[in-house]
């Protein structure tokens, strides 16, 4: 049997849980079609996930189906838990994009369509609820053909006739489109008249083809089609005879014990096998729902879980396997915890814990302070944590009032220069830091000689430039889009050790951005939601003005940003920062006595609209910040004393890569 790893992902309500028990009923894993709103969907397991009637957790089960045995991952559709749906995407074969034909395609299928190209899983698409009086199977072919890709072709009838042939051929009335899809395929097509299975296969592997079926995942229409299309049109990942896994998932059981979930990229997985320098594998579990068997050996492609591992982290990459790429969800809130009458230290260790599971949850504490706090995605997730620290460790806490998580970003190009030399020391850095586009972060490289500065010190500026998070100088938020280049710098044979490149790599850092704070060059970003908003013909005028006094921006498609939605209400949609519309759907609700909807997602980071009042608000003081002090430390008559970051262009040993004229051209 071939064997598939595919994760289940949709917009909240689409409908992916339903189709995960429609999928495991049929193939006949399970004896009972379970369902969301009765709390007994094989799926959602935990307690939190039957009071809310949403997926909270990914979640796992397996099935055979003739010649093709299915991992399924099902995955959380709530925004606020994008993470866990982010964290699940690195280790699939394929995906299934559920999509609700009442609803079509929501902002956050957007968000989820750009996660799926971002890590090249191929995605099969099922239009879920056309049993609706108002689903219309060709409108939202044209629909998603025209917002997701072309290549969303329809793999069985849009009209109702949801049941595929039993060899899963595709209609008639598609081979074209799908030929259309790649100029080689489609020449051989016109030559031959034929389309081969292997080029369909590989269109699907390589993202240039979306197999789209259409049905009723809680009347089983279409879930035999589906199943029939991927038995047909999928092929199992590549995998090598050493060793690697991928790391995707930590959760505790009821014992709490710390499981880690991985799947392996190749060779096979035996308990007593060496993981982590001296953790050894004590058992191997494959999980189906909340059960598990144990196994003694786990081969390439197949997941598994290894308890009481301590040092796992979702994406780690484990033997030949390399660590997965930075989560592009990230928060954008953070909240003070408010241990009421619980003991501070119980609450910390009960966050730890859950920020093992989450690492994006970034809990922090603040001893001067006193303080916790934690970064969330939105109210949901925090109503979750609050529950989740009662239910699991029995604290009861509150959350004190949210703000917003700024980042900061630079403008111009400058070079920053870092001296460290108190006594019998020594180090000098040059670094050029220049604007990178928006959304890329940070990143690093060295384009200095080695007749410069050796290589080794070098390393040591690229480790140090990663060891820690770089902050900006505006309101102290975290620096992103910006490229930093190691230009020039010195080192004394005599008394330079790792430790003092450390010190002047950073402060090279924090002296450039110095430099652009006084030609305005920095510039403080804020997240942003893009907004979809319903309410009553009545109410638009309200609900336009309120977007304008949020700082918000209409989408240009329609006049004004406003269309009807098909069900009697107007739609509005467009963006607006995060500082000002993360309450408003409170207010839609009252204004609209209830029959209105605001849907957000993050939407990435912009300009701040306001920053004058956030800087004047946060009062940062970036010489004040000794942990990231833009000054430096020269020596003289046997002494090492401060020079503040404007005195060190002077003093400085090593002379200046670039010229004023030269970096405005940069």
């Amino acid at each position: 049997m071939k064997h598939i790893v595919t994760g289940i992902v949709a917009h909240v309500d689409a409908g992916k849980t339903t189709l995960s028990e429609a999928l495991l009923y049929r193939a006949g894993a399970l004896r009972k079609l379970g369902r969301v709103d009765n709390g007994d969907a094989f799926l959602d397991t935990d307690a939190l996930e039957k009071q809310r009637g949403i997926t909270i957790f990914s979640h796992q089960a397996n099935l055979d189906y003739h010649d093709v045995s299915l991992n399924l991952l099902d995955t959380p559709g709530h925004v606020d838990f994008a993470s866990q749906t982010e964290q699940v995407l690195s280790v699939l074969d394929y995906a299934i994009l559920v999509v609700s034909a009442t609803d079509g395609i929501q902002g956050y299928t957007r968000t989820l369509w750009r996660l799926l190209e971002r890590y090249h899983v191929p995605t099969f698409i099922f239009v879920n609820k056309m049993d609706a009086v108002v689903a219309d199977g060709d409108a939202m072919l044209t629909q998603l053909q025209a917002t997701l890709s072309a290549g969303c072709i329809a793999f069985n009838a849009p009209d109702g006739e949801n049941e595929a042939p039993s060899d899963a051929a595709i209609p008639a009335s598609s081979i074209e489109d799908v030929a259309m899809q790649n100029d080689d395929v489609l020449t051989a097509y016109l030559e031959t008249g034929t389309l081969s299975d292997d080029a369909v296969r590989r269109m699907i592997s390589d993202r240039e083809l979306f197999p789209v079926y259409f049905g009723a995942a809680l009347k089983l229409t279409g879930v035999a089609a589906l199943m029939a299309g991927i038995e047909r049109w999928t092929q199992p990942a590549q995998v090598t005879d050493q060793f690697g896994a991928k790391v995707f998932k930590i959760t505790h059981d009821d014992q709490g014990e710390r499981l880690t979930w991985l799947r392996l990229t190749g060779g096979e997985l035996h308990p007593k096998d060496n993981l982590l320098g001296e953790q050894k594998v004590n058992q191997l579990r494959y999980y189906n729902g909340t059960r598990y068997t144990t196994t003694t050996a786990v081969s390439a492609g197949e997941i598994c879980v290894v308890p009481g591992l301590t040092a796992t982290y979702p994406g780690q990459g484990l033997g030949q396997a390399a660590d997965g790429r930075h989560p592009s969800l990230q928060p954008v809130l953070t909240y003070a915890v408010d241990p009421q009458s619980e003991d501070p230290h119980a609450c910390l260790t009960a966050l730890r814990q859950l920020e093992d599971e989450d690492p994006q949850l970034h809990v922090a504490w603040s001893s001067h302070l006193q303080e916790i706090r934690v970064q969330v995605m939105g109210k949901m997730q925090l109503e979750v944590l609050q529950q989740l620290l009662a239910d699991r460790f029995h604290l009861d806490v509150a959350f004190g009032a949210g703000s917003i998580l700024y980042q900061e970003t630079v403008t111009q190009a400058v070079e920053g220069v870092g001296h460290f030399e108190p006594l019998r020391h020594y180090a000098e850095v040059h670094l050029l830091i220049q604007p990178a586009p928006r959304g890329s972060g940070l990143s690093f490289d060295t384009n200095c000689s080695l007749e410069t500065l050796g290589k080794n010190w070098q390393h040591q500026v690229m480790a140090n430039l990663q060891a820690k998070e770089q902050l900006g100088v505006l309101v102290g938020a975290p620096l992103t889009d910006a490229k930093v280049t190691l230009v020039s710098g010195r080192a004394s044979i005599v008394h330079s050790v790792g430790g003092d490149f450390r010190e002047a790599t950073w402060r090279a850092l924090r002296q450039g951005l110095m430099m652009l704070k006084t030609k305005a060059a920095c510039q403080l970003l804020e997240p942003w939601y893009r907004f979809r908003l319903e309410v009553g013909q009545d109410q638009v005028g309200r609900a336009m003005t309120d977007i304008q006094r949020m700082h918000g921006e209409f989408e240009p498609p329609v006049a004004g940003g406003v269309a009807t939605d098909g069900n009697g209400l107007m739609l509005i949609t467009g963006t607006a920062p995060v500082a000002t519309m993360q309450d408003y759907s409170e207010d839609v609700r009252a204004y609209t006595h209830g029959q209105g909807q605001l849907e957000c997602v993050v939407d990435g980071y912009r300009p701040c609209h306001d920053s004058e009042a956030v800087m004047a608000d946060t009062a940062y003081q970036p010489v004040s910040d000794l942990e990231n002090t833009p000054d430096s430390v020269f020596c003289a008559h046997g002494a090492g004393y401060p020079v503040a970051w404007d005195q060190v262009p002077a003093m400085a040993h090593v002379p200046y890569v670039y010229t004023d004229a030269q970096l405005a051209e940069l």
